[in-house]
């Protein structure tokens, strides 16, 4: 059986110490915004799209895109991690769906989230300080790379 692969994008987005992360209803774990790379998109553009569309805030991702002097070419911003998680595993283990994932970093201006219209609501979203993800019952991955951000935009 072939594996379908979708390039998705991650942004872990701090503010004065605290990273932004939501209940995500139909997996019901909390993981910062993020989505699918639209067929028009790079990466990062994604990243930063799926931020504004999901928490309403304008996002600066953290690293600069190197500087190449490629004359038909350009550098982009790159990723802190690039993951690839299995999305639906049959019962013979083949994996159908994969979502190869560029995972940023990134600054906001204000913790006042104001969601797009169909998004989650405001309710959904928490702030949580390095202590917090520390002593909480996130899934293992989300604290440390909460925390790398944390660390990152210090």
């Amino acid at each position: 059986m072939e594996t379908t692969r979708h390039f998705t994008a991650t942004v872990y987005v701090v503010n004065d110490g605290a990273v932004a992360l939501h209940e995500h209803a139909r997996l019901g774990i909390r993981i910062p915004p993020g989505g699918h790379v639209d067929r028009d998109e790079l990466p990062h553009e994604a990243g930063k799209r799926e931020v504004r569309e999901e928490t309403g805030l304008e996002p600066t991702i953290l690293g600069d895109a190197p500087d190449v002097p490629a004359p038909d070419g350009e550098a982009l911003p790159t990723p802190r991690y690039q993951m690839c998680y299995d999305i639906n595993v049959h019962g013979n283990g083949s994996v159908g769906h994969q979502h190869i994932d560029h995972l940023y970093f990134a600054t906001v201006p204000s913790r006042d989230i104001d969601p797009a219209h169909g998004e989650e609501p405001p309710s959904a979203w928490d702030w949580y300080t390095a202590a917090d993800l520390r002593d909480s019952d996130l899934d293992a991955d989300t604290v440390q790379l909460g925390l790398e951000a944390i660390a990152a935009a210090e």
